[in-house]
């Protein structure tokens, strides 16, 4: 532990004004019981209020006077502490992504509090069987019937659970208690892990790895064992064993006595992915995403903390789970956006994931059929060695995928929400009691409520979106939350022709009753997977058969491994074309290439259809022949003449305020402030202007957008420190500033 008199804290505030360190003094009966990551109380501001705050450091060094210096009121108790690491990795991301250093060690703190550990009783015989007897006699003599039940019990069993005893057998703790006094029986207690994985699975051995597959293992771990600490990317198409490779990876570092993370996507992979980690490597597995409670949480951070565990899996909060001593972190589906936060800092896990482990000196490797744009960059420009898996391992070729024109349909006479070529096929796979996915890019009964009469749009009075039409007549909007019932008639003409644009989901499921009476159908989308368990309910479900078809949103395209599936749907390709951003096409591309990739992963062959109103898009057509190459020689192009990512940087500055002109005032302000600065420092970097922002208003708050772009991702940070810095002259009352580099949404 560091000895010293002052230690220097950031206060937990989120706020630029205090987004620096303050120094207090250690009274003297706390010197040498605080040290870095400790949360404790300071008295702070005019008033002394109290308030809690992390220690960043401890020094002998003063900054004030001793006498101007307030003191450490004391050590929040019960507060989880941040280890060096984690307040150096915050830092990092303060300065990369901006925002507040509080905000900062808050992400790499996922675990706040901690959390009583949960005890284990058990009742042992301490007597032998014939002195039991006798004392058991005793009770019945004496009418002590509880007692009775118990020693009974015991003249069978020398050891009992305390729950048994106590509720099956209908003892108090008293009755308990007066047997311990008389020497009959002891009552220990001990601690146990919360344990979020509940399987029960017979361990198994790995698969034996194709040649391919084996060279990845050994270069990767022949450079881990010779001291080269590099980043890899594995580009496997779909099926083709990524996941295999990383676990026989995975197990080259547990011999070596090192510690994985394996990050997923998203929570709906889970289970899956779990089962199969499970099986190889038993309970030294578990996972951290957010539906586990504050315990389960706890507890798998005192288990990595401790060494007791050897891999932890998870969405991006499982980087910062504290394994002491990390060999490798694997980033599955590294394209998807997930992997990018939502609020700051909007950290980007790739990126952290490099910087961690390059200071926890750990190898960082990357995988996906469709890589994002920016790891296949960096892999042609030599950051990542980039490995190829080109062939499936069932020996299959990828599914055979057509691309059918919705406009020639609508012209022949088809209405139906599926083409005629698709209706085919899903007869043909019923009949065969195959299974098939359909795949929807959007959420809801429907997307937006329109009149036929005038045109008039339903929308939310908070947020400047539509609303989404949902069953029982109910209309939702999907940022806010806010619900109204559908009128009856146009707001705006009184025209009855007030209706939906029914493409949802549970549209697609009453089409399907409708056309197959006796088609069993099960739906994967945020209304049906708000639960705890409904994500690994669903997926069993389908997994075991006990439905013909899954219909979903964006979450059953990615990873899920079905060998009964042997068609898949693109029921409207367009929809991810149509959004207001740069990466519309390679989102598309990545979505649909995924989908194609469900069918046909057994046995039998696969066949994929793709509905589309743009079936001479680049990105349509190289995801129907699955060549990313292709698709990324011609994306490219376009990034590196617009110079948007990853060919240059670029950095959105979002300002909010409840006061519109407050807000437009601000961001011009901002917008004139970076222009001079990069004019000045005669930076090659350009400012586009503010704008509203694609939605205008959220929840009442106005939004308005400025970005920076520039091939110099410094000269941007220089930038964001500026804009921190004029910030802290103003006094705010209204506004907010947020930072977003690289973004992956439009703003």
């Amino acid at each position: 532990m560091t000895q010293g008199r002052y230690a220097n804290i950031i206060i937990d505030i989120s706020h630029e004004k205090v987004d620096r360190t303050f120094q207090y003094k250690i009274p003297k009966e706390l010197e040498g019981k605080i040290e870095a990551g400790m949360c404790v109380q300071i008295p702070f501001g005019a008033g002394n209020r109290l308030r809690q705050g992390y220690v960043i450091e401890v020094t002998d060094q003063a900054e004030f006077p001793d006498e101007k210096q307030k003191e450490v009121a004391g050590i929040v108790t019960g507060s989880m502490p941040v280890e060096t690491d984690a307040i150096k990795l915050a830092a990092w991301m303060k300065e990369n992504y901006g925002s507040t250093m509080i905000a900062a060690l808050k992400t790499v703190l996922p675990v706040k509090q901690t959390m009583k550990h949960k005890e284990k009783k058990k009742i042992t015989r301490l007597l032998p069987v014939e002195e039991t007897r006798s004392v058991l006699g005793e009770c019945i003599r004496k009418h002590q019937a509880a007692k009775a039940r118990v020693l009974t019990e015991l003249c069978k069993e020398p050891v009992l659970p305390y729950e048994l005893v106590t509720g099956r057998l209908n003892v108090t703790a008293a009755t308990l208690k007066s047997l311990q006094n008389q020497g009959v029986i002891s009552i220990e207690s001990e601690n146990y892990y919360r344990n979020p994985v509940k399987l029960e699975t017979a361990r198994e051995a790995g698969l034996v790895l194709s040649k391919e597959q084996a060279d990845i293992r050994d270069n990767v771990l022949s450079d881990f064992d010779q001291g080269k600490r590099k980043a890899y990317l594995i580009h496997g198409i779909t099926g083709s064993g990524k996941t295999e490779v990383y676990l026989s990876l995975i197990e080259g570092m547990i011999r070596r006595k090192k510690q994985c993370i394996m990050l997923i996507p998203e929570i709906a992979l889970t289970y899956q992915t779990l089962l199969r980690f499970y099986k190889r490597f038993g309970d030294r597995v578990s996972v951290m995403n957010s539906t586990l409670s504050a315990g389960e949480k706890f507890d798998q951070w005192e288990r990595a903390r401790k060494g007791e565990l050897d891999v932890i899996i998870g969405p991006r909060s499982a980087l910062f789970v504290p394994f002491p001593d990390l060999g490798l972190i694997i980033m599955d589906e590294e394209h998807e956006n997930s992997y990018k936060s939502e609020t700051m800092p909007r950290y980007h896990a790739r990126e952290t994931a490099r910087y961690l482990a390059k200071m926890k000196k750990a190898t960082l490797v990357l995988g996906s059929a469709t890589p994002s744009l920016e790891a296949y960059y960096g892999a042609k420009q030599g950051s990542y060695d980039l490995f190829t898996l080109n062939k499936r391992l069932t020996g299959g070729d990828l599914a055979t995928v057509s691309i059918i024109d919705l406009r020639q349909e609508l012209k022949s006479g088809n209405r139906s929400i599926f083409s005629r070529k698709l209706q085919e096929l899903m007869e043909d796979r019923l009949q065969k009691k195959e299974q098939m996915i359909l795949f929807l890019n959007r959420r809801g009964y429907a997307g937006f409520v329109s009149c036929r009469a005038c045109g008039y749009v339903m929308k939310c009075p908070h947020c400047d979106v539509s609303l989404s039409q949902h069953i029982g007549g109910k209309l939702v909007c999907h940022y806010c939350g806010y619900e109204m019932r559908q009128p009856e008639k146009c707001p705006t003409c009184s025209s009855p022709y007030l209706l939906g644009f029914k493409a949802g989901t549970q549209q697609i499921e009453q089409q399907l009753y409708k056309r197959f009476p006796d088609i069993r159908v099960l739906r994967m989308d945020g209304d049906t997977t708000r639960t705890k368990d409904s994500y690994q309910k669903i997926l069993s479900s389908f997994a075991e058969g006990e439905a013909d078809v899954l219909v979903g949103t964006q979450m059953i395209v990615k990873g899920h491994d079905f060998p009964n599936v042997t068609l898949v749907g693109v029921l409207a390709a367009d929809l991810s074309l149509n959004d207001n951003d740069y990466r519309a096409g390679e989102r598309t591309f990545q979505l649909l290439t995924q989908a194609a990739g469900r069918a046909g992963r057994g046995r039998k062959p696969g066949v994929a259809v793709i509905q589309t109103y743009q079936p001479d898009h680049y990105s349509i057509i190289k995801a129907a022949s699955q060549n990313y190459e292709d698709f990324y020689e011609e994306e490219i192009l376009y990034r590196e003449l617009g110079s948007y990512p990853p060919a240059a940087h670029m950095m959105a500055v979002l300002v909010t305020s409840a006061r519109e002109e407050r807000g437009e005032k601000l961001a011009r302000q901002l917008t004139v402030l970076a222009k001079n600065f990069l004019k000045e420092g005669k930076a090659k970097a350009s400012v586009i202007g503010p704008a509203k922002a694609s939605i205008g208003k959220i929840n009442d708050i106005y939004r308005f957008v400025m970005y920076c772009k520039a091939f110099d991702y410094g000269q941007l940070t220089s930038v964001k420190d500026k804009i921190e810095q004029y910030l802290e002259t103003l006094v705010l009352k209204e506004e907010n500033v947020q930072f977003d580099f690289d973004p992956v949404d439009s703003l």
